[in-house]
C-alpha cells in the first residue's frame, strides 16, 4: 500500500513519462496484461492511455488493470492511468 507521500513522489516522476500502452476498441485482454506485467517488472512505473474507442468504463479499466497485474494505482487523470509495481531489482527508491 502506497502512502500519500509516495504517491506524490511517483506522480512527479510520471509527469515526464509518456504512455507506453494504449487501450482501444479491443479493450482489455490477456496479451495486454502480459505485456503490462513485463513492462512493470522492467520499469516499475507505467502510464497507460485509454482511447475514446474503448467501450469499457474508465473505473472498470483501472480496477481490471490493477487486479490482473498486481500493480497499485498511482493516479488517474482524464483518460490516462499511472500504475506502480515494485520489482525485485528496485529502480525507484520511494521516500
Amino acid at each position: 500500500m502506497l502512502t500519500g507521500k509516495q504517491k506524490r513522489y511517483l506522480r512527479s516522476l510520471a509527469v515526464n513519462e509518456k504512455a507506453i500502452f494504449q487501450i482501444g476498441k479491443d479493450g482489455l485482454n490477456q496479451n495486454l496484461y502480459t505485456s503490462l506485467k513485463e513492462a512493470l517488472k522492467a520499469r516499475e512505473l507505467v502510464k497507460v492511455s485509454v482511447l475514446k474507442s474503448c467501450e469499457t468504463e474508465m473505473n472498470e479499466v483501472t480496477v481490471e488493470l490493477c487486479a490482473n497485474t498486481g500493480a497499485e494505482l498511482v493516479q488517474v487523470i482524464g483518460k490516462t492511468v499511472v500504475l506502480y509495481k515494485r520489482s525485485r531489482e528496485r529502480k525507484i527508491i520511494l521516500p
